[in-house]
């Protein structure tokens, strides 16, 4: 893949140039594990659970783990076209080379985008197919959260993980070395898996009869009911601290896990039921922790990621002592959607400093009847409370996530949602400003393991139906949204979700039929999945339907914890409409995921935190009015409370005290990075160097960083530079050597020089480039379209603007122009006469009168001649700036 990058789009997610990648010697390993995540690189990248295997398989020296993300649709075009194999981003070795393949299922729709990625790599997609000898094929294996009723995937896995990963995946790779040392045939490995806890061996149970329904029966006696497996305690549980910083991602920060589970009891809840009990870090760990990841990665934003972080037991000092710790290096604090009431006053009082966008709440229903039916546990007088301290503190926008499709779910259930839209936006009372309010909808999907796993999910038809009266009920409505989401993708996923092995083979038809990124709006397409239902004889219904709670699942062979007394006992509790108390602060509910009733955290509660405190909490923008509401004396909110300025920025972050131009290479695998981009590492690598940057001022203070004109992606620099102000004075050599560790490979500083403010942000009025192609024949016939464009008076060029095309003349861009000859003489010319060999062309571009893209430049150049032809195949790099004031570098 690696050779294919100039033809790739954003080839810098292709490129495995990030900072903390794992590089190793592929002779001094005995294992090479790809892990592998189904969906592209922007989101792979943001996914934790990974980045914790990542840090875990190559903590052993013997081990080496590496990346691999679903190539863009683009990109899997071109390496069919070029016959090349899918292949990890750390070395570009093709998977089908690798000892194991693990995958990161996430959510039931990325099923055939796993299909997708073995086709490319040119591995068998059945485990049946694949050949005994496991040092032919890599053993294909797969965790996450979804796995526990993935049965439709379980054909073309060799073994799955279930629970958490963080010691299976070792004890596999202990096992799967043995095998190769003892040669081992796959099925021996497989068999022998069966005793590693929380591992799942599809093959090793089959259909107790040729009954469509007939549960699986396990192959051996000691081998009945694989079981999740459960880390004990979060704060001996492995966790990165040296995580791969990505190149641009969906979660570009630092997530830092504080807790795992929740007992919160929410009915339709797949990851409440399966990730209990509540295990949380100690705050020693998450300090310590986040010292270790914030000098290692560089990070600006931090994130705190638990199923429920509004219930973590020390959530204010965690979050009051956070603030404090990182005021000082302009890191930001990013809270997750909270649930309702579970969030400090000081805290949102201390949020009221910062820039803000909306908030995000989720009822999930909009009536209290059936609130209480899945157990929501918020009211809508705690609702309404949390809207009018959102209104105090300045938040004017409001988002409101619910369901719809819930069980015993009424049209009247359907209008208390837009009432309780109206009502959150009209939570500051008569005369009061109101709420901007966005209510998101999202189909009801029944879940295995959860208490309606045998309810119906209402069929199309009927949700679009339900979702139109909604939508009538807002119109007109001022300060009312509604968003939903698309009705056909959660009709899929509830087919996916309690489906059995029979739908592997639908899976297969619809990957062929070209269902891949299936979880993306505008790749989503549910007719290939309807046509391959339909050649299977499968009826979606048979999935969808309602079920008796003594039918067998497909799911039931497999123990996820909770008991199916408990899940059957809050079935009968939610059509009684009763609810059910989290055990954390009531009696234990005997829901079977632990051996004792759990107690109440005894982690430390809140600490009084320091009165001088500056907040950088991020909630990011500019948009509230100037007049807010405040409390009478009667504690009526009216409109009289002044919005708060942010807090200024420490003077001493802002003081310039030393302004510098670094001087830089970016070459290799480093040009693919784009302008912002680059920005974006060379930010991080002056983090991690311990810099002291200067920053600017405002509602967002930014490093004071500027730059030279954009290098187009793919041209190298042998001259690149970056203009750097510091608050304290290092000397040029203690900047170069500080920042020369951790930048990626391919950039390296050549110089640091002091400057003055009128040179700081100077851009050269000439550059001087090198262009080369593998062959010289291929230069020497660029060589000659340089000598044409010397000899006219002027080329016309047709270039795309904003305003739309403009022709523009570029023979006053070239300023000059030579060879670098080789020792072969080869023939060039149109007329055949020999001449000394190209090795290179190097020329100078004047870009006083004219700035044109050096790519756009060279396309211009070569345009109607065979030489255009070469264009994949140039090589561009800057060699040298010249400035106005007569000063060039090198």
């Amino acid at each position: 893949m690696r050779s294919l990058l100039p033809l790739l789009p954003k080839p810098s997610h292709y490129a495995g140039i990030e900072d903390n990648a794992c590089r190793k010697d592929p002779q001094k390993v005995s294992l090479r594990v790809a892990l592998a995540f189904p969906d592209t690189y922007d989101v792979g990248m943001s996914y934790l659970g990974q980045k914790i295997l990542y840090g875990i398989v190559n903590s052993e020296p013997r081990w080496w783990a590496e990346r691999v993300m679903a190539p863009e649709l683009e990109v899997a075009e071109i390496l069919r076209a070029h016959a090349a194999p899918l292949a990890t981003l750390e070395s570009d070795t093709p998977l089908a080379h690798m000892h194991c393949l693990s995958f990161s299922i996430t959510h039931e729709l990325c099923y055939t985008n796993v299909l997708y990625m073995l086709d490319l790599a040119g591995i068998p997609l059945r485990s049946r197919e694949r050949p005994q000898d496991l040092r032919a094929c890599p053993l294909v294996i797969a965790g996450g959260g979804a796995l526990l009723s993935a049965e439709p995937l379980t054909p073309f896995m060799d073994m799955m993980v279930l629970g958490d990963g963080e010691e299976s995946l070792p004890d596999i790779l202990s096992l799967l070395e043995t095998a190769h040392e003892r040669a081992w045939t796959r099925t021996r490995f497989l068999e022998e898996a069966r005793h590693i806890p929380g591992v799942y061996v599809p093959s090793l149970f089959q259909p107790e009869s040729p009954e469509p329904d007939a549960p699986l029966v396990p192959l051996f006696a000691d081998y009945c009911r694989p079981a999740r497996r459960i880390v004990a305690r979060m704060d001996s549980a492995a966790y990165p601290t040296r995580q791969v910083v990505p190149i641009g991602a969906v979660h570009n920060r630092l997530s830092l896990e504080i807790a795992r589970g929740c007992t919160r009891g929410c009915r339709f809840c797949h990851a409440g039921m399966v990730y209990r009990p509540v295990r949380e870090r100690s705050l020693e760990n998450i300090n310590s922790l986040l010292s270790h990841c914030l000098r290692e990665t560089g990070f600006d934003e931090i994130s705190f990621l638990s199923l429920s972080t509004g219930d973590f037991s020390a959530l204010k000092t965690l979050s009051l002592g956070v603030l404090e710790r990182c005021a000082h290096d302009q890191i930001s604090l990013s809270l997750p959607s909270l649930r309702v009431g579970s969030i400090d006053d000081e805290i949102i009082e201390r949020m009221a400093d910062l820039r803000r966008t909306g908030c995000t709440l989720a009822p999930e229903a909009g009536s209290q009847r059936l609130r209480d039916v899945i157990n929501k546990g918020v009211s809508e007088e705690e609702l309404l409370l949390h809207a009018q301290k959102l209104l105090e503190h300045g938040w004017r926008m409001v988002k409101l996530y619910f369901m719809i499709g819930l069980p015993t779910e009424t049209d009247e259930d359907l209008s208390s949602i837009v009432e309780t839209c109206r009502k959150v936006r009209d939570a500051a009372g008569p005369g009061g400003p109101r709420l901007q309010v966005t209510a998101a909808l999202s189909p009801f999907v029944p879940k295995p393991f959860t208490p309606f796993q045998w309810e119906e999910q209402i069929g199309l038809e009927e949700i679009r139906r339900r979702i139109d009266l909604i939508r009538s009920q807002f119109k007109g409505q001022k300060f009312l949204k509604v968003r939903w989401h698309e009705p056909e993708m959660s009709h899929l996923e509830g087919i996916l979700s309690r489906a059995d092995r029979r739908m592997a083979d639908v899976v297969e038809k619809a990957y062929r039929k070209g269902a891949v990124f299936c979880s993306w709006v505008e790749h989503f397409d549910l007719t290939p999945w309807l046509d391959a239902l339909h050649e299977c004889g499968i009826q979606p219904r048979q999935y969808t339907g309602p079920r008796h709670t003594d039918a067998p699942l497909p799911w039931g062979h497999l123990e996820a914890g909770v008991s199916d007394a408990f899940l059957l006992r809050e079935r009968q509790r939610a059509l009684a409409g009763k609810t059910t108390d989290d055990c954390r602060y009531g009696r234990c509910q005997d829901c079977g995921a632990c051996d004792r009733p759990e107690k109440p955290s005894r982690l430390p509660h809140a600490s009084p935190a320091p009165a001088e405190h500056r907040n950088i909490l991020v909630f990011a923008q500019r948009d509230q009015a100037a007049h807010l509401p405040g409390r009478d004396a009667e504690g009526k909110l009216v409109c009289r409370v002044q919005t708060k300025r942010p807090p200024r920025i420490a003077p001493h972050l802002t003081h310039k005290a030393v302004q510098y131009r670094v001087w830089h290479k970016k070459t290799d695998n480093s040009a693919y990075l784009s302008q912002l981009e680059l920005l974006s590492v060379l930010d991080r690598a002056l983090r991690r160097a311990g810099m002291p940057l200067a920053f600017s001022q405002g509602f967002h203070p930014l490093p004071l960083l500027s730059f030279g004109r954009a290098l187009p992606v793919g041209v190298e620099s042998e001259a690149e530079w970056f203009g750097l102000t510091l608050h304290n004075f290092l000397a040029p050599r203690e900047v170069a050597s500080r920042l020369e560790p951790f930048l990626p490979p391919g950039i390296s500083v050549l110089a640091v020089v002091p400057t003055t403010k009128s040179d700081y942000t100077r851009q050269a009025v000439a550059e001087v480039f090198r262009l080369s192609f593998p062959s010289p024949q291929e230069n020497a016939a660029a060589a000659q379209c340089f000598a044409r464009l010397e000899a006219a008076d002027e080329k016309l060029f047709v270039r795309d603007t904003k305003k739309g095309p403009r022709t523009v003349n570029i023979r006053p861009v070239l300023r000059s122009w030579a060879t670098l000859p080789t020792a072969l003489p080869i023939a060039w010319g149109e007329d055949g006469r020999e001449a000394d060999g190209v090795k290179a062309v190097t020329f100078t571009a004047d870009w006083s009168t004219l700035y044109l893209s050096p790519s756009l430049l060279i396309k211009a150049i070569l345009a109607d001649t065979q030489a255009q032809d070469s264009l994949p195949r140039a090589r561009l790099t800057k060699t040298a700036q010249i400035f106005d004031n007569g000063q060039t570098y090198p």
